[in-house]
């Protein structure tokens, strides 16, 4: 609550005074950082996601499928299917592979064709995200960007790279980005849909697979299906990063703060709430020197 109240105000302020320069120019160099930060995540979580030459060859696939412009949910499927069967093809009998990998034929291209903007549609879009976002938060640009950006027509690549950044500045979860999207779609009550919407499914599926959580992990073939989703899910965002990353590194001055930034994070450990401020304190400085 205390971080979607936060976040309302400042897109409050975006809506506002978002088009003004000083703002754009605060926000110029805020996202070579976000962007920077999400390369960092993306690095430590490969490390664990990316166990040996399978779970690789299933983000190399992945990351090629949705450039092609597969549906990232078909793919979160269809990595945990792939890594599952072929870690545990021993195991399967030679009769029921066809059964096996019906599943996967299911899987289909993004449509790149756009919908009105309404209050049901705003709120059936996240709370499918939040249904079937798997991983780590940041996964969760890669649901925005084919929906909002892509299928809908709703957001531009900067508006959702602002929101992102918006959604880093703030204490709470990425999540709470919903917030901001939905304020600057639909002004306030498109903020609390948006954020039921992405936030409601967490609350049930932790009631329910808590207790069966240990249990699925003993399974080699639920282990192996969730590293296959959590490998698709780094996939998706490495995929969705280099998107973003081309709409914020826009000059040599972008990508030097980006990299100082990545390196200030993996070789010095610097909170990355005092990067983003760095970055802001750079845009107001440029703001004034201009």
């Amino acid at each position: 609550m205390p971080a979607m109240l936060i976040v309302l105000s400042l897109a409050w302020v975006y809506v506002r005074f978002g088009s003004t320069p000083q703002a754009g120019w605060l926000l110029y160099s805020v996202k070579p950082v976000v962007i920077a930060i999400i390369v960092q995540a993306l690095w430590t979580l490969g490390q664990k996601a990316v166990k040996d030459r399978l779970t690789a060859i299933a983000a190399v696939f992945v990351i090629v499928l949705y450039f092609v412009g597969v549906n990232e949910i078909a793919l979160l499927f269809a990595a945990g299917l792939m890594v599952m069967f072929a870690a545990n093809f021993r195991r399967l009998r030679t009769k029921n592979m066809g059964a096996f990998l019906l599943p996967i034929s299911g899987i289909g291209i993004v449509s790149a064709a756009s919908s009105p903007f309404g209050f049901p549609l705003l709120f059936l879009t996240f709370l499918k995200i939040g249904s079937v976002l798997f991983g780590s938060g940041y996964v969760l640009l890669a649901f925005l960007r084919a929906d909002l950006v892509v299928r809908y027509g709703w957001l531009t690549d900067r508006q959702l790279i602002d929101a992102i950044a918006i959604g880093q500045v703030t204490p709470g979860p990425v999540f709470t980005t919903a917030t901001f999207i939905g304020f600057i779609l639909g002004g306030m009550p498109g903020a609390l849909l948006a954020t039921l919407g992405i936030f409601l499914p967490s609350f049930i599926f932790v009631a329910i697979s808590n207790p069966l959580i240990p249990r699925m992990r003993r399974s080699v073939w639920v282990g192996a299906l969730l590293d296959g989703v959590n490998v698709a899910s780094l996939g998706l965002m490495a995929a969705v990063t280099w998107q973003l990353g081309r709409a914020s590194l826009i000059d040599p001055l972008t990508i030097l703060v980006a990299l100082a930034a990545f390196i200030l994070l993996i070789r010095f450990k610097v909170n990355s709430t005092w990067l983003i401020a760095g970055g802001a304190l750079l845009g107001m400085l440029a703001t004034a020197f201009r």
